[in-house]
């Protein structure tokens, strides 16, 4: 498993939700899942990036009660923080999508195609 670093952890959360509002767990999940598992966000990661995001206005939040199934009808359940990209949140992901692609361009100039026998051989 590879750790992300804070600035990449702003890239993939946002890119995840570019694809729709999600909440905290399943944003985790869908990390871990399109990594193949190479990547995970921790809680103590996550809602601190969340929470910076929400300030900075890249992302909104609405509320939802979630109620276990077979639950009382009468009893509250839990609150679960959904999370949105903004307007805001799209151009600046945008931004850093391509910061990111002008990044990778200029140090695969650095890297060989092919693994050098005297790197290989170590």
């Amino acid at each position: 498993m590879l750790t992300l670093k804070q600035d990449h952890s702003e890239l993939v959360v946002l890119s995840v939700l570019s694809t729709g509002p999600s909440y905290g767990y399943a944003i985790s999940k869908d990390i871990a899942n399109r990594s193949d598992g190479h990547f995970k966000l921790s809680p103590s990661g996550m809602y601190p990036l969340l929470t910076k995001l929400e300030k900075s206005g890249l992302v909104t939040t609405s509320w939802e009660e979630v109620k276990a199934a077979g639950a009382d009808p009468e009893s509250t359940g839990r609150r679960r923080k959904w999370y949105t990209l903004s307007p805001k949140g799209h151009k600046h992901l945008s931004r850093r999508i391509e910061h990111h692609r002008q990044v990778q361009s200029i140090l695969d100039g650095f890297v060989p195609q092919s693994i050098p026998d005297e790197l290989a051989n170590g």
